[in-house]
């Protein structure tokens, strides 16, 4: 097993915790205003974030670190045995617990889960199969997301699918009494010493980034408001799941804007290695200008 991909932000350590790449297919399904000739446009994507023929590379990992002794989480990926919709989710068999636990992170150990949104690829290693049932994967942890974004769902008509989603990976830590809903104002909440939400709406009503910072050195965390590089070059195409398309868009543009020309280290949580980087001007918009593992 490889050693996982990490980053110093002033005294934190952040491991990307390495789940499974997804299927070429997945980026013309997602983002399907990025076509060959909008990524052949942007040279600096390849060969990391695209290939020659203008495919994207999309990943599913979490980020993991330690900040004044919380160890913190953040998505928990598709996850394992799970029943989905879509094929390149389902019944997954992957070591990503293996993966975890050799990044310094056991289960047990974890303190706090936090979920950019409710989406089945952000939280389906919320649980984990034990004797025919679901049970949280991270028992002493609390699990956190925005109000907004679990009231949205208690209220939106869901198809099956999405049920499933909720029965297997949601309501079972709704029931051992381990998530915690926040509220999240516009310039966001601190939820712990250096470890702040920032709504970025528009994906899902109550879409959070998380904003890691230790000894003046900043981290930006992008769920997915940021799916992909192709977006800094062109933050109008956005993706085909966005249930508000213009607040997504504001919301990219927002962000991007904020961190542009700044020591802010954004990671992309579905980005390809080398997933990190900073956000520089290029030409009306920006690229990403990847940081060093």
């Amino acid at each position: 097993m490889t050693t996982p991909a990490s980053w110093t932000v002033g005294d934190v350590t952040v491991h990307r915790i390495d789940e499974t790449p997804l299927p070429p297919a997945t980026g013309s399904w997602l983002l399907p205003d990025a076509t060959p000739d909008v990524v052949a446009g942007q040279d600096w994507l390849r060969p990391h974030f695209a290939d020659g023929d203008g495919v994207l590379r999309i990943d599913s990992h979490s980020f993991a670190f330690t900040n004044g002794g919380l160890r913190v989480l953040v998505d928990t990926g598709i996850g394992n045995g799970k029943e989905r919709a879509n094929p390149a989710w389902h019944g997954l068999d992957t070591d990503y617990l293996q993966r975890l636990t050799a990044a310094g992170f056991p289960p047990d150990s974890v303190d706090l889960v936090v979920l950019t949104h409710l989406h089945a690829d952000h939280v389906g290693w919320n649980t984990r199969e034990e004797k025919g049932a679901w049970v949280p994967t991270f028992p002493n942890a609390r699990y956190l997301t925005s109000r907004a974004e679990r009231e949205f769902w208690a209220g939106y008509d869901m198809d099956e699918a999405r049920r499933q989603m909720f029965r297997d990976s949601v309501i079972p830590v709704e029931e051992a009494e381990l998530l915690d809903l926040v509220d999240v104002p516009t310039g966001g909440v601190e939820v712990a010493a250096g470890l702040r939400l920032l709504p970025t709406p528009g994906h899902t009503p109550g879409h959070i980034a998380v904003e890691l910072t230790s000894r003046g050195r900043t981290a930006l965390i992008t769920g997915d408001c940021v799916h992909h590089p192709v977006q800094l070059a062109r933050p109008g195409i956005g993706a085909c799941v966005d249930i508000d398309p213009e607040a997504s868009e504001a919301s990219r543009r927002a962000l991007l804007a904020s961190l542009a020309g700044t020591h802010t280290l954004l990671l992309g949580t579905h980005f390809a290695p080398p997933t990190a980087g900073r956000v520089v001007a290029h030409g009306d918009t920006y690229r990403l200008s990847p940081a060093p593992v």
